[in-house]
């Protein structure tokens, strides 16, 4: 027979009201130690039983617990003659509502999060080239986890695209405007990389640039040389201004001399 099928009238041990009640026995130790549900009966051989009386408070317990009432307001529910239970369960609701609308406002952030480590900017290609202009090459741009996915850089860039909106974005995007604006001016205006105009418009793109994901000045000497080298990037600088794409990889070099860095040796770190 099992030790839950014989009469609780003379008192179930803790183990079998466990078993009834459907929680542990260690459950039903702290509930003992902190006077929520105690044993009412002490056998002759000095054991202490639930009896029937306990065991429904038991449920009771259980039933309020699995409604997510706090082990003081299941207290008060049960032991407070004049608490009003209608009331308890409803502030309980409207707890419950506000976690609800809290995991759905995670959830939400956890999806624009996933979306953005997967595409990195989280607008339609439509709104891209509304916000980056015509030139601006969607397919491109997604085409970026590839290279840089494994990064911790690629990483960062996703974290703040989950939260960046349109606005931000098209704000950005005219930062980026304006400094390449300025260097091609720079450029017509014969400014020599290393001097002081040269390098106040590779620190204002250092600054630009951590937008997107911290940028170092070796970090930065390393895209520098990638706009000089790579015929996509180079394309857009010299069709800003004819020699641009190497101006400027000059001028990033020789504001990193200044802060003691050898541009022939400098990675990406």
């Amino acid at each position: 027979m099992s030790m839950v099928d014989r009469d609780v009238n003379d008192g179930v041990t803790v183990g079998a009201a466990a078993e009834l009640v459907g929680v542990t026995v260690r459950t039903l130790h702290h509930w003992d130690e902190i006077g929520l549900a105690s044993p009412s009966v002490r056998t002759t051989a000095g054991y202490r039983h639930y009896t029937e009386a306990d065991l429904q408070r038991l449920h009771r317990i259980v039933a309020y617990r699995e409604a997510g009432l706090g082990l003081d307001a299941v207290r008060e529910v049960l032991d407070d003659a004049t608490a009003e239970i209608g009331a308890t369960l409803r502030e309980q609701r409207s707890q419950l509502a506000e976690r609800i609308h809290d995991l759905q406002q995670l959830d939400q952030r956890l999806e624009r999060m996933s979306e953005a480590h997967e595409r990195g900017i989280l607008l339609s290609d439509e709104a891209q080239s509304e916000t980056f202009g015509p030139d601006w090459d969607a397919p491109r741009s997604r085409q970026a986890r590839t290279v840089w996915g494994d990064s911790p850089q690629w990483a960062q860039f996703a974290e703040r695209s989950a939260s960046r909106t349109r606005e931000q974005w098209q704000s950005l995007s005219a930062a980026m405007s304006t400094l390449q604006r300025d260097l091609g001016d720079a450029l017509d205006r014969g400014v020599i990389p290393g001097s002081p105009g040269a390098n106040a418009l590779v620190e204002r793109h250092r600054e630009v640039f951590s937008n997107f994901f911290p940028l170092t000045r070796q970090m930065q000497v390393c895209l520098g040389r990638m706009f000089e080298s790579d015929p996509g990037f180079s394309a857009h600088y010299d069709g800003i201004r004819a020699g641009l794409a190497s101006w400027f990889r000059q001028s990033i070099d020789e504001s990193a001399r200044t802060y003691g860095i050898d541009p022939d040796t400098a990675t990406w770190h």
